[in-house]
């Protein structure tokens, strides 16, 4: 089989499971994980032979693939911001919503003179994952002391990976953030993107995020969909700096909700932004 053939026969094989362009994308990330043949070669090398080793391991992929598995996790690596970020069934899958987020972030600090001006911008983030937007923020701002906590041993070990592999220092710590009374330091920057799908919103979700991401990051029960949202709030208001801010990523059906339980609690400047879907997805704010 040759890689034409094989292209038509991954093609077949999915159809009935996936959208032509999502397939298309399975068929160039496999190229390149398995055979280290990028997009751009295929057309010149579409008729050479593809070995048996590598078309067995071709079809597991598939296979994986018709079980709704997502690519990321079969590869065990996904890229974020242009960074490669290695992923594992304990953490979720980063997302293009959390990049915009991230991008917020540094647009701030960069038209911010306080904090532009800071020899060491410190930064919190809560519920690290993968640690994605911590790994990204310290990576792109040059002042960045960044620490980041989570609940899971497993996940932090993950993200620990990606803080050697993107060649920056982070400070991991295992917490679970809802039983903290106070936070130990002073932030220029907290964020989070903590649970906040409502088990009533389950119906939505794909059976690739439903049977293989971790619920305890994405789901909250529905009489309390907010309370991560609220036990950060009122953790920062005593850790958050005079100039700092507090960024969340939201539930894109409870913004407004999101910024009442703020603006309650006192902080101001609050602003809620919508992601490239059109969706209400992430708010800044801060104390004074």
């Amino acid at each position: 089989m040759n890689l034409l053939q094989l292209e038509k026969y991954f093609h077949q094989r999915l159809k009935a499971n996936y959208p032509d362009s999502e397939i298309e994308n399975f068929f160039f990330w496999t190229l390149e994980e398995i055979l280290g043949i990028q997009r751009i070669d295929f057309v010149l090398q579409k008729n050479n032979a593809v070995d048996y080793q590598n078309i067995d391991r071709i079809k597991k992929v598939i296979q994986r693939l018709r079980n709704e598995e997502p690519i990321q996790y079969i590869f065990g690596s996904t890229e974020f911001y242009g960074l490669l970020f290695n992923v594992s069934t304990d953490t979720l899958i980063p997302r293009p919503e959390t990049e915009e987020l991230v991008e917020w972030i540094i647009e701030t600090v960069k038209q911010d003179e306080y904090l532009s001006s800071l020899s060491e911008l410190r930064i919190l983030d809560i519920g690290t994952g993968t640690g994605c937007i911590a790994i990204t923020l310290t990576k792109l701002i040059p002042s960045a002391n960044t620490t980041a906590v989570d609940i899971s041993k497993n996940a932090l070990t993950v993200a620990e990976s990606n803080s050697a592999l993107n060649e920056v220092n982070v400070h991991f710590v295992i917490s679970n953030v809802l039983e903290l009374s106070s936070l130990e330091n002073e932030f220029d920057i907290i964020v989070s993107n903590p649970p906040y799908v409502r088990n009533s919103e389950k119906i939505e979700i794909k059976n690739n995020v439903l049977k293989y991401e971790p619920d305890t990051a994405l789901f909250v029960e529905d009489d309390d969909p907010l309370l991560f949202y609220r036990k950060i709030g009122k953790l920062s208001l005593d850790s958050l700096t005079n100039n700092g801010y507090l960024f969340f990523e939201i539930n894109q059906y409870l913004g407004e909700e999101t910024v009442d339980l703020l603006s309650k609690l006192g902080y101001q400047h609050i602003e809620l932004r919508k992601d490239l879907f059109g969706n209400d997805r992430m708010i800044k704010c801060r104390l004074s």
